[in-house]
């Protein structure tokens, strides 16, 4: 793939997990890094969210990577946070050539048992966040008839899956909300707009005792090899964990020049999961 000499990349949920890789795979590609995330809590979220201190870990990541870095706290469920996220990085590189809209987060309750906060979030987050931050940056990059949006969406994005009405909601909200955008963008010529559906990613989103009794329910206190035993079942491909460079390789490619055809399509990243569904 080409590299990103010159480029700016804008990243969402980029204190951990998938959202930091991405950014050290830009850096190390020759991009400059624009890392977004909110060091707080939410209510409905069980398992620990970025921190400000992981924020500035990933700055200094791809600092070492020997691109730049501009470290952003911003909540993607505000659009005025998010527009002013982007004059930010305008201000500071000149641009935003690459937009990663990777927040988000996942609970798990069946439908008939979940409460008003906790769908809320998780629609605001996913959903309403993603929308927020390809709202911001739409106008510049339509200004410049330039841009690469790819969108994390799931597997989930796929298929009705138990315990996650919510979340499946929302990622298959974005497959429409990418194609849109997609059909929008498309006589400029430039711009781009996809999405990547993971499968179980290793990331601190599946490592607490929630997403254990999750997939184990018929274990008593089940632990993280208990669901890793149950991921390796899944998969078609004998492997429990899909690792965040491999969600990584496939987000640089579609924000590459090799993609720039390549717009309004999805691409999973599942161990073959995804073979299992249309």
């Amino acid at each position: 793939m080409s590299g990103f000499k010159g480029r700016v990349a804008f990243i969402t949920g980029a204190a951990h997990g998938q959202g930091r890789e991405h950014a050290v795979q830009f850096a190390r590609a020759g991009a400059d890094v624009v890392v977004v995330d909110v060091p707080d809590r939410i209510e409905s979220v069980p398992y620990p969210l970025g921190t400000a201190e992981e924020l500035r870990e990933t700055a200094a990541l791809v600092e070492r990577e020997g691109g730049r870095a501009l470290a952003i706290e911003a909540d993607v469920r505000g659009g005025d946070g998010m527009r002013r996220a982007v004059d930010q990085a305008v201000e500071r590189f000149g641009a935003v050539d690459i937009v990663v809209a990777n927040a988000g987060i996942v609970t798990y309750r069946p439908l008939a048992d979940m409460d008003d906060r906790m769908w809320q979030d998780t629609i605001d987050v996913n959903l309403t966040g993603v929308a927020n931050t390809l709202r911001a940056v739409l106008p510049h990059m339509i200004d410049r008839r330039y841009g690469r949006i790819v969108v994390t969406s799931s597997q989930a994005g796929r298929r009705g899956v138990p315990n996650l009405a919510h979340y499946s909601a929302s990622k298959w909200g974005l497959i429409g909300l990418v194609k849109t955008v997609a059909l929008e963008t498309a006589p400029m010529l430039g711009i781009t707009c996809n999405a990547v559906l993971p499968g179980a990613v290793d990331t601190p989103m599946m490592h607490h005792d929630e997403v254990y009794a999750v997939f184990a329910p018929d274990v008593p206190a089940p632990s993280l090899t208990d669901l890793e035993e149950r991921l390796e079942q899944m998969n078609p491909m004998p492997v429990t964990w899909i690792e965040p460079r491999d969600v990584s390789h496939a987000v640089l490619y579609l924000a590459g020049e090799e993609a720039r055809y390549i717009s309004g399509t999805t691409i999973d990243v599942a161990a073959a999961f995804n073979a299992n569904g249309s």
